[in-house]
């Protein structure tokens, strides 16, 4: 896939952005897995009882495997689910929009995708998780990444792209398997309301499962309380109701 230029959309959506940050998760599990060429990493929160547990693999932005996501990977571990939040920059993390520029730029698309793959096959292969419930869930960069991971696993069940880079070609949407749902802006000026029209139609004529919805007055990166210049609570609220009524749907079978 050819990688669209969305470093004027990001910086003009996050200005300058603050340190990131949140609370600390209190009980993260720090696990290793195969990409195929090497071990790589992320954090592993853990649901409260027993039994085989939904999953989620949890992507993060272009800042990198920041406390903000970590808190959204210990949220939906309240939920009920083991979330896996992967790292895919080796341990770096940024609140520079240059750094984060570039280093989401020097990502090989192929070894993400074989990470996040991998990250699926690990969480298949727990005791506590139900291999045929795994989905993932992505922000920006991350949300882009899920939907490529979706073309690549047909395994996965359910995949949220938050304002995420859209795949274009036919041939490789007919791969997804898994019912999706987006959340975006309607002023992003990277991923535009066009775009996602588009991902929309192609997906249903497909006859795949896709809810998208555009928030008219949000841009890019609007559910992260960093984002000084646009961040929007009552969006966010929304987009995280529809997030959890679509996953539990999904990936738990008694609701």
């Amino acid at each position: 896939m050819k990688r669209r230029n969305l470093f004027p959309a990001l910086l003009a959506a996050f200005g300058v952005l603050a340190a990131c940050g949140g609370a600390q998760a209190q009980t993260p599990q720090q696990v290793g897995w195969s990409n195929g060429t090497e071990t790589v990493h992320g954090v592993l929160y853990l649901p409260a009882g027993a039994g085989a547990h939904p999953a989620l693999v949890v992507i993060h932005e272009w800042w990198g495997l920041t406390d903000w996501v970590k808190d959204q990977a210990q949220d939906f571990a309240r939920q009920g689910y083991v979330a896996l939040a992967v790292d895919l920059y080796g341990g770096q993390v940024t609140s520079n929009p240059q750094t984060a520029y570039r280093l989401m730029s020097g990502l090989s698309q192929q070894r993400s995708v074989d990470t996040l793959t991998g990250a699926v096959a690990f969480l298949s292969h727990r005791k506590d998780v139900d291999p045929h419930r795994i989905g993932a869930i992505g922000w920006c960069m991350g949300g882009g990444f899920a939907a490529q991971l979706a073309i690549a696993d047909p395994h996965l069940r359910a995949v949220v792209i938050n304002y995420g880079e859209l795949p274009t070609d036919r041939a490789a949407l007919d791969h997804i398997h898994a019912a999706v749902l987006g959340n975006f802006g309607g002023l992003d000026q990277g991923i535009t309301p066009a775009d996602v029209h588009a991902f929309a139609a192609t997906m249903q004529s497909l006859g795949k499962s896709i809810n998208v919805k555009i928030y008219p007055d949000a841009g890019h990166a609007f559910q992260n309380p960093n984002n000084k210049t646009g961040y929007r609570p009552i969006d966010t609220a929304n987009a995280k109701a529809r997030e959890r009524k679509f996953l539990a749907r999904e990936l738990h079978p008694a609701m």
